[in-house]
């Protein structure tokens, strides 16, 4: 590993390929967690989450905004104290994989929807992101260009897609023959009684 240490930032290079860029910090003895660093650990242990300094950085870098606390709210209200915080970090893991302001317009299109889970979020981010790229999508979006707010289930999606089931309805026509012999047949002794 080689590091290179410029004016505002510093730069780790694995041989020739850059690994990783950071902001340098000016301050003697300063401090900086990345969030992103600490989720693993996060959601196995979700109580420590409101508390930290890494959230509060990103707090102040602008990095958790407004639209994540309301979401983070109310996914609390629904799912109770360490499974909404633990939904929200799984939210935040989709960091690694969305831009940052598709998350941030996912998690927006999901509190208005009243979606307060990761994959609800997931699906909107992705469905922003793909708005970006295909113009069709962005043409049914509403003017303002804020997502709708609704939200389709995976499940009901691939429903929506299957083709017509076109085989007859069950019937249990043949069981309520079974039922009334066993009116019929069954007359000669008792219920319980062994033959």
């Amino acid at each position: 590993m080689r590091v290179v240490l410029h004016a505002s930032h510093l730069v780790v290079y694995d041989q020739d390929v850059e690994g990783a860029r950071h902001e340098r910090l000016i301050a003697k003895g300063a401090v900086r967690l990345d969030l992103d660093h600490y989720l693993e650990v996060l959601v196995r242990k979700p109580g420590a989450f409101p508390g930290s300094t890494a959230l509060e950085q990103a707090r102040s870098a602008g990095r958790f905004t407004p639209v994540h606390d309301a979401w983070w709210d109310q996914a609390r209200k629904i799912h109770g104290e360490r499974d909404g915080t633990r939904a929200l970090i799984e939210v935040l893991l989709l960091g690694r994989h969305l831009p940052h302001e598709h998350i941030v317009a996912g998690l927006a299109a999901a509190l208005r929807a009243g979606a307060m889970t990761a994959d609800a979020v997931a699906l909107e981010a992705r469905t922003a992101a793909q708005a970006e790229t295909e113009p069709a999508l962005a043409e049914e979006r509403p003017v303002s260009g804020e997502p709708s707010a609704t939200v389709t289930s995976l499940h009901e999606w691939r429903l929506a897609h299957l083709p017509a089931d076109t085989r007859p309805l069950p019937s249990v026509a043949p069981y309520d023959q079974l039922l009334r012999c066993r009116r019929t047949c069954g007359s000669d002794h008792r219920e319980g009684e062994a033959q």
